[in-house]
């Protein structure tokens, strides 16, 4: 009896065995259901930017005569009459110029587009764009920031694409930037693709002929920005503006700047508001007290006032030379580039109540003003 019963145990284990094998073997035939996976590499997240971003971005052209005075003898002039000599002393000539001198970007269907002021600083001059490949149209009017290096071009032409702004507030250095323009005036649709390299710079733009600027707050990028790309747009990954290209390092390689597109989309708002670029002012002239210099001579930080402008909003509101603005509208000045009273008045409105907290005699004075129109 044992034998045998040792016998059946081992017949069912075996037995027991070829069915798990089975039961494994039939689960196995069945293939799992698995989704296809989706890569996005970077190079389809440029293109896909560019293909949809180039018929936003056009270029802008400069239509100019001189008058050159040419004279045929140099150093004959003053003394051919003295010796009898028939010597035409100068002759005026006509120089005319067409050519592509920088970048711009639609913002509106109806026409409206976006530059720097200084590529259209030449108020005697003509420009046109350059819509896509070839459709050249005339600019029949031109809007220039009085505070920023920005200018709204306005064309006759409808059903344009306009580009999508983003927000250059949450800008992070690193992060994938691309730019579009007409590089060195010359070749149209270039594009360069690169890096944040840095936030919140100062730099001080400009040439030795129309003179420099101090530019706040500009994002510094290793795309390659070249003369002619200046107004150009400045896009993120997902294809929205983040910044308007603006200047480049001559000093260095793979240094460019761009305004931020917030500090551009209040003064497009504001155009569109008022068909214009009118901007309220609070007429102050200061300088900023460091925490360090106020401890050092026992004044409260804030903004120094050095002078007024004569019958403007401060001076009516009894702000003097002298005083030290602390507060405006609740919110404290201090030495930092991101607050400051230019900063805080242009948030606001023509005809806007603003409240000045300052200190004179070592006490302090509450004054209310109310913003104008600046003249």
């Amino acid at each position: 009896m044992e034998t045998k019963t040792i016998r059946n145990f081992i017949l069912g284990l075996v037995l027991g065995g070829v069915l798990v094998a089975f039961a494994l073997r039939g689960a196995v035939v069945e293939k799992p259901i698995t989704k296809p996976l989706e890569v996005v590499d970077e190079e389809s997240v440029v293109t896909k930017v560019v293909e949809e971003a180039t018929p936003s971005v056009v270029t802008v052209s400069i239509s100019k005569t001189n008058i050159i005075n040419n004279n045929l003898f140099p150093g004959f002039d003053i003394f051919g009459d003295f010796f009898g000599m028939q010597i035409p002393k100068q002759q005026q000539q006509e120089q005319k110029i067409e050519q592509d001198i920088g970048t711009g970007f639609v913002i509106s269907n109806d026409g409206l587009i976006v530059t720097n002021k200084h590529v259209v600083s030449d108020t005697t001059a003509k420009y046109k764009v350059v819509i896509g490949k070839d459709e050249v149209v005339e600019v029949k009017e031109i809007y220039r920031d009085p505070e920023n290096d920005l200018a709204i071009l306005r064309v006759d032409k409808k059903g344009l694409t306009p580009v999508k702004l983003g927000d250059s507030d949450k800008l992070k250095v690193g992060q994938t930037v691309i730019a579009i323009g007409t590089a060195l005036g010359e070749f149209r649709s270039t594009v360069t693709k690169g890096v944040i390299s840095g936030l919140g710079r100062g730099i001080t733009a400009g040439n030795p002929f129309e003179g420099s600027e101090k530019l706040e707050n500009v994002i510094q990028t290793d795309a390659a920005i070249n003369p002619g790309n200046s107004g150009g747009p400045l896009f993120n990954s997902a294809g929205e503006v983040i910044g308007v290209n603006v200047a480049v390092s001559q000093g260095a390689q793979s240094i460019g700047f761009a305004l931020p597109i917030n500090l551009i989309r209040d003064s497009i708002n504001n155009f569109k508001t008022t068909g214009g670029f009118e901007r309220p002012y609070l007429g102050v002239s200061y300088q900023m007290i460091t925490k360090q210099a106020a401890l050092l001579n026992e004044v409260p930080a804030g903004a120094y006032v050095q002078a007024l402008t004569d019958n403007g909003p401060a001076a009516k509101a009894g702000v003097k030379v002298g005083d030290i603005i602390t507060e405006i509208d609740g919110v404290k000045l201090v030495d930092n580039k991101d607050i400051s009273i230019v900063s805080l008045i242009n948030k606001k409105k023509i005809g806007d109540e603003v409240t000045i907290k300052l200190w004179r005699d070592k006490s302090e004075v509450n004054l209310r003003a109310r913003l104008e129109k600046r003249v």
